[in-house]
């Protein structure tokens, strides 16, 4: 019984650390769920700069994209009209 009686007493305070870790993360909780809520729905400068660059690059491709067919379509219909144009050889 006394080689018991120290760990009881010494208990409470190991477990105080636990305990009070455990009612700050309680606490804490409610906080960290709003923020997470808040973070989730709102848009920071640099990620609206970002979506913002983003849609440019995309837009410019597709530009360049549209560009470039219709090069192939023009440079394929001067070689179609350029071959009606040929007088046949014979």
């Amino acid at each position: 019984m006394r080689k018991l009686l120290p760990l009881l007493l010494l208990l409470p305070l190991a477990l105080g650390g636990c305990l009070a870790r455990t009612a700050v993360s309680v606490v804490t909780l409610p906080v960290r769920v709003v923020s997470a809520g808040v973070d989730a729905v709102t848009t920071s400068q640099s990620e609206a700069d970002e979506r913002r660059g983003r849609e440019l690059r995309e837009e410019e491709e597709r530009l360049g994209r549209e560009a470039r067919r219709r090069e192939r379509e023009e440079r394929r219909h001067r070689r179609r009209d350029e071959a009606a144009d040929e007088p046949d050889a014979g």
